[in-house]
């Protein structure tokens, strides 16, 4: 019992609507009855103070009580209202009695007989003219309620039952849909997460008429499916493209060595160097991946020191000034005009900024320009700008070119001879630098990269 989610919800909703009817059904109860107790008082005080001003009235008039129309008065409450009197002259002599009335009705059937243990109430009150005392008059009624008054107070009691009922049924059904709503939701998140462990990666939660914070669960849900989605195209991607990488030169070099073997080649300098090239192809796409992995391990550690922007260009252009004039592309190191410091481990930045600066080259054609500078600093980081008359990307491509293996042209791309990491190095080694990453591209105008690094974490 009590073993879903959908029963607690369902128990915990009932039980609180439960103590809530019940709390407000009895203030309700408790409430009425003392108002209509009250209400009785209040209109029997009322009927009391007619009765003496009727007698103060008819004494005034006649100078010595009367029966006419006191009396009738008298035997009108009597009769109505279960309300008797008696009347004493202020010598104590008793003057009118309606209380033997009482037991007429009684006799005729007009009333029901007085209870075993009734307890009747009695109040005397001076009665007075021209502030004279000329007598007393003493009201007798029953505890509690009358025929008609309780006839009446059943009836309400009847209809708050009622209501009571109907509002526990009520609750009951709509903690009955509420917690099927509420969990309908969650139930779809199970059947989802069920899917997704039997590898359908094309599951998506629907959002319409889920509830705020399970909407908020179930988008995070498609999120996460949606990118292990996306990586298991890009793994399938990946070993499409490395199994060509790798078939290329290990076919070259199974056919040369056969060849060899066979006695059809000599081996010769020049074909052994043609062999040596397809093995060093091979070494290039293993160092590769080890560098992709070493860059996204969490337990990486960087080795900071403080760092100098300017030294960092004047280094580079040492390391890639003799590259670029092999190709005939024409690098631009702009200095800035202040020294600009931040923290950084040394190798991982040089190897960042080296495969962002590689990347410019092998994309840029002969007598076009690289332009790499130092971007002012702005909320705390320093920024290392590198731009290219390259090739540039479609904007489509802009999004993912830091995914892992994603390659936008497969045949350029094979033609320069990576694989597709090499961006992906950047930006795990970025995120390890807390650094943040912007890119601008217009196709065939040619790309910017720009790389912001903290000054101080």
């Amino acid at each position: 019992m009590l073993q879903t989610l959908r029963s607690k919800i369902l128990f915990y909703l009932v039980l609180t609507s439960m103590i809530g009817i019940l709390i407000v059904s009895v203030f309700i109860q408790y409430g009425f009855e003392e108002s209509f107790h009250s209400y009785l008082d209040r209109n029997r005080e009322k009927k009391i103070d007619r009765v003496i001003t009727e007698i103060e009235k008819d004494y005034r008039k006649n100078g010595h009580f009367t029966s006419d129309p006191v009396f009738g008065l008298l035997h009108e409450h009597a009769m109505t209202d279960q309300l008797y009197f008696q009347l004493y002259d202020r010598y104590g002599k008793l003057q009118m009695d309606s209380s033997n009335i009482r037991g007429m009705l009684n006799s005729l059937g007009l009333t029901e007989p007085a209870a075993a243990g009734e307890e009747w109430h009695s109040k005397t009150y001076i009665i007075k003219v021209d502030e004279a005392i000329i007598g007393k008059l003493v009201a007798i009624y029953p505890e509690g309620l009358i025929d008609d008054e309780y006839t009446f107070i059943q009836t309400i009691q009847l209809y708050i039952l009622a209501a009571v009922c109907l509002t526990i049924v009520l609750a009951i059904v709509f903690s009955m849909l509420f917690s099927k709503k509420l969990t309908s939701g969650l139930q779809r998140l199970s059947f989802a997460a069920n899917e997704l462990q039997q590898h359908n990666l094309n599951v998506r939660i629907p959002l319409k008429g889920l509830p705020t914070e399970v909407k908020h669960l179930a988008i995070s849900f498609n999120d996460l499916a949606e990118s292990l989605a996306k990586e298991a195209m890009l793994r399938k991607q990946f070993t499409g493209d490395l199994a060509h990488e790798l078939r290329t030169p290990l076919a070259t070099l199974r056919s040369q060595i056969e060849a060899f073997q066979d006695g059809i080649w000599e081996p010769t300098p020049q074909r052994l160097e043609a062999s040596h090239e397809e093995l060093m192809r091979l070494v290039r796409l293993v160092n590769e991946m080890e560098k992709l992995l070493a860059a996204e391990n969490p337990q990486m550690k960087l080795e900071k020191i403080e760092m100098e922007a300017g030294s960092v260009l004047a280094a580079l252009g040492e390391m890639f000034l003799p590259l670029f004039k092999e190709k005939g592309v024409r690098l631009h190191i702009e200095k800035s005009s202040s020294e600009e410091l931040f923290e950084a481990d040394k190798d991982k930045l040089m190897q960042i900024l080296s495969n962002v600066l590689n990347n410019a080259l092998k994309y840029t054609p002969a007598g076009k320009n690289v332009t790499i500078s130092v971007v002012t600093a702005i909320g705390g980081y320093v920024g290392f700008s590198i731009q290219d008359e390259g090739a540039g990307m479609k904007d489509e491509d802009i999004p993912h070119i830091f995914e892992r293996f994603y390659r936008g042209d497969k045949s350029r791309d094979r033609k320069t001879g990576g694989i597709g990491i090499g961006l992906s190095i950047v930006k795990a080694l970025m995120d390890a630098h807390k650094g943040m990453i912007k890119v601008k591209s217009k196709l065939n105008k040619g790309t910017s990269i720009t790389l912001w690094f903290p000054k101080k974490e």
